[in-house]
């Protein structure tokens, strides 16, 4: 009778962690998405690391070109650092925290610390070289040809740049967004630091625009198909160009952002395509400054987001049974996360303004954005067909065996010996649960059809990646605002 009364407590207990009046435990979710970070880190970790199963890394990266790339983050599961989603990652982070920083509780030290690893490595790769920018450490063939921990890698660490003989206005205008908008993190709590980011984002933005290019012109062969600018440099330009006016409100920035005629229609948002990203942020000027000078800007946002929200003439989404919305089959989670903070973030602006619109003849308010992005994140929280959370760590039930090389090899601290390159597949072959968790990792998600199989080798719906969690941060932390912390 005992043992009955305290297995009931722990599943009280337990149901408690996960929901709090009737939602899912938000502020449990913002802490572990944002500590998730830890788990990507590559380079000398520091004393207060709390991801304790990994270890330094990386630690002569840079070395192919007489220079120093230590630090930053792994993209995904593999161990080749890409600066392109890096930057993303970055930027998105740092919207997160101008936006909903306040809604963070104690939680934005960490936020702000996860931004700090990305910058410090995007401050390296923009000054070590004049001229140059630094986009990628690691052959990325020569890795995924390996399963093996990053403490272990003794794959190629080749270096990868842009420059003006080989341009990359797309990474070079994503690393200026970060920067600037970083920039704006650190004015208050280390402003020395915030002003070095603010000077480097100009002289980036500065060759972006100078230097026109698509970065997988000059690198295909190491950047496609893993991370090639598909949705070309414009949106980059545009991106990067909006941020450093937040930052600067240099009058040149909005002349040229202005001058670029990016009109292109949109229902992606993500690591390759801003233009929705660009055209919420800038809509901002007009909903909270009441500037109706960028009235252009926040038409273009509301086209957008008529082609996310269902049931309108306009809608070009595609949803779930289970209501998730559903773009591409590879990763989709990353667009769910990524358009469900610009929905919460522009809700957040109408409702400032008391400003609503139409799609067709749907009546669209701060209240039916909410309502859709707030959908999305319950669904990656459990509250889908299968009942599974799609956060790692989250939730009575969520994948074991996602694909990431740290999380399904052995740590140092209980394996100490090398494990070679082919020697890994035994555990990536392995149908045992990864033995370590990274916790608060978003993997890529179910299919159309809701299903999703805990399956390591299907990196399409199992892998997580910087990219899926950074917007998800801001979302999660509007959520903690709106019902609490739990």
């Amino acid at each position: 009778m005992a043992a009955t009364k305290q297995r009931l407590c722990f599943l009280v207990i337990t149901c408690f962690l996960i929901r709090v009046h009737g939602h899912p435990n938000y502020a449990d979710a913002l802490r572990k998405s944002i500590l998730f970070f830890e788990g990507q880190r590559s380079g000398r970790l520091p004393r207060d690391q709390r991801i304790t199963w990994r270890s330094n890394s990386g630690l002569s990266d840079g070395s192919a070109a007489n220079v120093d790339l230590t630090g930053g983050y792994y993209d995904a599961g593999d161990n080749v650092k890409f600066g392109f989603p890096m930057a993303f990652t970055a930027t998105m982070l740092s919207w997160s925290v101008l936006e909903y920083g306040k809604r963070m509780g104690g939680e934005v030290g960490n936020a702000r610390a996860a931004i700090r690893w990305a910058t410090d490595y995007l401050l390296k790769a923009a000054t070590q070289t004049p001229g140059k920018l630094y986009v990628g450490v690691g052959d990325p063939d020569a890795d995924h040809r390996c399963w093996e921990r990053p403490e272990d890698m003794d794959t190629p660490r080749a270096v990868y740049s842009v420059s003006k003989t080989n341009p990359g206005s797309d990474v070079a205008g994503e690393t200026a967004a970060a920067l600037a908008a970083a920039s704006l993190v650190f004015r208050v709590t280390d402003r020395a630091y915030s002003r070095r980011l603010l000077a480097v984002a100009k002289t980036v933005m500065a060759f972006a625009m100078k230097y026109q290019g698509k970065y997988s012109d000059s690198l295909g062969s190491v950047v496609c198909p893993f991370y090639c600018s598909y949705s070309g440099y414009q949106d980059e330009l545009l991106w990067g160009a909006s941020w450093l006016f937040r930052a600067t409100n240099d009058a040149s920035y909005l002349n040229y952002l202005k001058s670029l005629g990016a009109n292109d229609n949109t229902d992606f948002f993500s690591w390759d395509n801003k233009f929705a990203g660009a055209r919420v942020l800038l809509s901002r000027r007009v909903h909270v400054d009441n500037n109706m000078s960028f009235v252009q800007f926040q038409q273009q946002a509301e086209d957008f987001m008529c082609r996310i929200l269902p049931n309108n003439p306009s809608s070009t989404t595609q949803y779930t049974p289970g209501g998730l919305m559903y773009k591409q089959s590879s990763a989709n989670l990353q667009y769910a996360t990524s358009i469900s903070f610009l929905l919460f973030t522009y809700s957040k602006y109408i409702a400032s303004s008391k400003h609503s619109f139409t799609c067709g003849s749907l009546l669209i308010t701060a209240s039916s954005l909410r309502s859709l992005a707030k959908k999305q994140v319950d669904y990656i929280l459990g509250e889908n067909p299968l009942k599974i959370s799609y956060m790692e760590g989250f939730g009575a039930r969520f994948p074991q065996k996602i694909h990431h090389r740290a999380a399904s090899l052995p740590s140092l601290a209980t394996y100490p010996g090398h494990i070679g390159c082919q020697d890994g597949f035994q555990f990536l072959d392995s149908s045992s649960p990864n033995p370590n968790i990274l916790t608060g990792a978003v993997v890529g998600g179910p299919d159309q059809n809701d299903a999703f199989t805990d399956d390591r080798k299907d990196f399409s719906h199992s892998e997580p990646a910087t990219y899926i969690n950074a917007p998800l941060v801001g979302s999660l932390a509007y959520l903690v605002g709106s019902y609490g912390n739990g």
